[in-house]
């Protein structure tokens, strides 16, 4: 071979031709045990792995042969004792099975202990859980609804709930999650179908959530599925998008009719107020006109019964008097002549036209 020609015969590493035991670091491969390799040359694979496998056996109780058999034991029990042992958080509860039937207490949270694998545990979360139902998606059908009045109206809500018997929960029902949605969805369907499509839209969403919220709480309890249905809230309510421009039209057309007609109620409820005030108003004059009337006249019987009397003592001086003030109430108000038998005219100073505003002079000729 061509390293044979340059190297004398030896091997490719340089060792001689008459030397067939030399190996490629310079030493042959029979050297003795537990020496290393020559001068620069690797260790011995196998005196490693010989003198681990000697440490391995003063290690191991009973030698090598005898002590493995007893890790394998400790090895199985501590992955057994790791499988019985599990933790229930604060927020979940646990039901034991033994043989694959569940036992009757619930697991709290803590540390607990049941023998695997003849026993198992299943643990569900009892804290407040949202479902949501109807379409996310552009495109999806799913909370397309038909109203009362043949609207049909995209319907998305959210269902709350709790899981208040876990045991009933895991085995009642093949998948409670699933048959929650679908009931739920069931239900909106019904409720929607009773009334008109702007119950959804407007402040009527109430009475729909609430009776949403009894039929899936009912038809849950017939199912024993162990949830407690907490609330049902109507997030979003809109037209599919092919109609969406006609029925934005018809909302408009709604919300202006309803103004025209608070309008005409705020005008009515002003005008009825004024009528009841006015109608108020003279009630009360009329019953101020009655008892001015009517004390006027008590007063008046009340006089003329006190002049009889005095009149029925005394009738001269009744009669002069009662003269005297009719002539007064005559002459206060006419132009007076004073006229006596002897003396003819009688120049009369009139008194009482001194404190009138004399007349302004009218202006005469041009």
């Amino acid at each position: 071979m061509p390293w044979s020609n340059q190297n004398g015969g030896g091997g490719p590493w340089g060792g001689g031709g008459g030397n067939n035991n030399q190996g490629p670091w310079g030493q042959g491969p029979n050297r003795p045990r537990g020496g290393g390799g020559g001068k620069g040359g690797p260790p011995d694979l196998e005196d490693i792995i010989r003198r681990g496998q000697d440490q391995l056996r003063g290690i191991v109780p009973g030698g090598f042969n005898g002590g493995i058999v007893a890790i394998v034991v400790a090895i199985i029990a501590i992955f057994w004792l790791f499988q019985c042992i599990y933790v229930v958080q604060p927020d979940e509860r646990g039901v034991e099975l033994r043989f694959g039937k569940p036992k009757e207490e619930i697991s709290m949270p803590g540390l607990h202990f049941h023998f695997w694998p003849v026993e198992t545990v299943e643990t569900v979360k009892v804290t407040v859980q949202q479902l949501n139902i109807g379409a996310t998606t552009a495109g999806s059908s799913s909370g397309l609804m038909l109203s009362s009045d043949k609207s049909v109206i995209n319907v998305q809500f959210a269902v709350f709930y709790t899981i208040s018997d876990p045991k009933a929960y895991l085995f009642g029902v093949e998948n409670p999650a699933e048959t929650l949605q679908q009931v739920s969805d069931s239900a909106m369907r019904e409720v929607v179908g009773r009334r008109p499509a702007l119950d959804a839209f407007r402040s009527n969403r109430q009475p729909i959530e609430t009776q949403v919220l009894n039929i899936v709480q009912d038809t849950m309890n017939r199912y024993n599925a162990g949830i407690t249905v907490t609330g049902v809230t109507i997030q979003n309510v809109a037209p599919p998008r092919e109609v969406a421009d006609s029925f934005e039209e018809v909302q408009r057309a709604g919300r202006d009719r309803d103004s025209t007609i608070e309008d005409a109620n705020r005008y009515t409820n002003q005008k009825l107020g004024q009528a009841r005030g006015d109608a108020a108003r003279i009630r009360e004059d009329a019953a101020a006109y009655k008892d001015r009337v009517v004390k006027e006249a008590e007063g008046e019987a009340q006089r003329f019964t006190a002049i009889n009397d005095e009149y029925s003592k005394a009738p001269d001086v009744t009669r002069k008097r009662l003269f005297l003030e009719t002539m007064e109430q005559v002459f206060k108000n006419s132009k007076k002549v004073v006229i006596d038998d002897k003396q003819g005219v009688v120049p009369y100073l009139p008194l009482n036209e001194i404190t009138r505003p004399a007349a302004a002079p009218t202006r005469q000729g041009g």
